[in-house]
């Protein structure tokens, strides 16, 4: 685990951005319950870890992909942090829907995005990937190339991980579930008894309640 990981992991769990209730599961909208749940979007309510964040995507962005011309936000989450990295590289910026308008110019892709530009994507989360991988297409079929993707944090779901290697998109997160736990443990929040059922979730969260 990086060092990075671990700050991040801390400051997520510091705010509250990230929460774990093991004993008393979330039910996420897709029907899932889980002992985690994350809201990246509180981040940016506090200046000093929405400027680490923003600092960190930045130096990645410059260390992985130096030729990048753009930064597109994911909506609705990550159109704020992926603007926030836009402005301090000093780069143009756009922000993809998850669904057309339906008046005006019915636009996708929000910004004015040059054909054949270098763009790095921002996620706040990667869960299921879906929604992340739909704003990649959306990109790719307005004639963009898709350097790669950066997001705040995963949840290290193995299907997602498989579906963003098919897609040949590059993922690289701040930091992740094993992250998360880890900080979590030596900080007291959860117990040590807790740690073999937080394996388990990840392992089949579609089917953990079930069982």
């Amino acid at each position: 685990m990086t060092e990075t990981a671990k700050l991040i992991a801390q400051k997520l769990l510091e705010v509250e951005a990230v929460k774990l209730q093991p004993n008393k599961p979330f039910l996420w909208a897709s029907g899932w319950h889980s002992p985690i749940y994350c809201d990246n979007r509180k981040t940016l309510s506090y200046p000093s870890v929405r400027t680490t964040i923003k600092e960190e995507l930045a130096n990645l962005v410059k260390r992985m992909y130096p030729e990048a011309e753009y930064i597109a936000g994911v909506a609705t989450g990550a159109i704020a942090q992926g603007a926030l990295v836009a402005e301090l590289l000093n780069l143009p910026f756009v922000y993809i829907r998850s669904k057309a308008k339906d008046h005006g110019m019915e636009n996708l892709i929000e910004g004015d995005l040059k054909k054949g530009a270098k763009v790095v994507v921002i996620e706040d989360l990667i869960s299921t990937g879906g929604s992340s991988l739909k704003a990649v297409n959306a990109l790719r079929q307005a004639d963009a190339d898709v350097l790669g993707m950066l997001a705040i944090y995963t949840h290290g779901f193995e299907e997602p991980i498989k579906r963003f290697k098919e897609a040949k998109v590059e993922l690289t997160t701040l930091t992740d579930y094993n992250a998360v736990i880890e900080e979590a443990l030596k900080s007291g929040y959860i117990k040590s008894e807790n740690q073999e059922m937080l394996k388990e979730w990840r392992k089949d969260p579609a089917n953990w309640n079930k069982k």
